[in-house]
């Protein structure tokens, strides 16, 4: 790693699904010497991790994007002082309101807790009394999250929010309209292939491909990034055959 960006081999995050990419990042930035940098491409823009570096860190997070735009979101990352960072291990992830532009906390609050894994935690902290979080979160997620307050003082409110187990809607009587196997494909290939084709679904309508491992992974990222309803149902699940259907309800 370097300081100069033009000498800097960017990290392609696009093979791995959003999760690994924030535990994989905030790991490299932990990691960096004061005054170096790296530099990664993303098939998004990555803001909310932009946040979650901040939060955890402080203002030590210099963020550069390089290339903004459709599936190619260039960033620098450099670390500018020390910091320890903080530490957790009863939480997944932590957002720090006070370090969140105003207008963007909605969007980076939910796109970040989207892809958080059913029974984990999101550590919230606002500057006065979080109300205004708990009734975006109603408003958006009714009854399928817990809020557990843990600190309130003038200046710092902490609440843990916990993603609930969830039932889902069924896929069984849906009608199946086509089935692939992405088992042949890269990574970043496979997550848009299923995506392309869960855009092209009419209401009602299904389809099922074949991954080599459990896909739980990229249920995730539908959840966090779909703005449809969709169904989940595996209907093979051993070895290196995963067979899932997925409708749109």
């Amino acid at each position: 790693m370097t300081g100069d960006s033009g000498q800097l081999e960017a990290l392609d995050v696009r093979v791995f699904v959003p999760i690994e990419r924030h535990t994989m990042l905030l790991k490299m930035f932990k990691e960096l010497p004061v005054g170096e940098s790296f530099v990664f491409i993303n098939d998004h823009d990555p803001l909310p991790l932009c946040y979650e570096f901040r939060s955890i860190h402080g203002d030590v997070v210099g963020w550069e994007y390089l290339q903004r735009g459709g599936i190619d979101w260039k960033v620098k990352v450099t670390r500018t002082e020390a910091s320890k960072g903080r530490e957790f291990t009863d939480v997944s992830t932590l957002m720090d309101l006070r370090r969140i532009e105003e207008k963007d906390w909605k969007h980076v609050i939910f796109h970040r807790y989207g892809m958080m894994e059913e029974g984990h935690t999101m550590e919230i902290v606002t500057a006065q009394d979080p109300q205004f979080v708990q009734d975006a979160f109603r408003a958006k997620l009714d009854g399928q999250y817990d809020w557990n307050p843990k600190k309130s003082e003038p200046g710092e409110y902490v609440v843990h929010i916990t993603k609930k187990v969830k039932s889902r809607p069924s896929a069984t009587a849906v009608e199946v309209v086509r089935e692939f196997d992405i088992r042949p494909y890269a990574p970043a290939e496979r997550h848009e292939m299923v995506f392309r084709a869960f855009d092209e679904l009419k209401a009602g309508e299904a389809f099922v491909f074949t991954n080599d491992h459990d896909p739980k992974p990229l249920y995730y990222q539908m959840e966090a990034e779909s703005r449809e309803p969709f169904a989940w149902e595996y209907l093979e699940a051993a070895g290196d055959v995963w067979k899932v259907k997925v409708a749109k309800t």
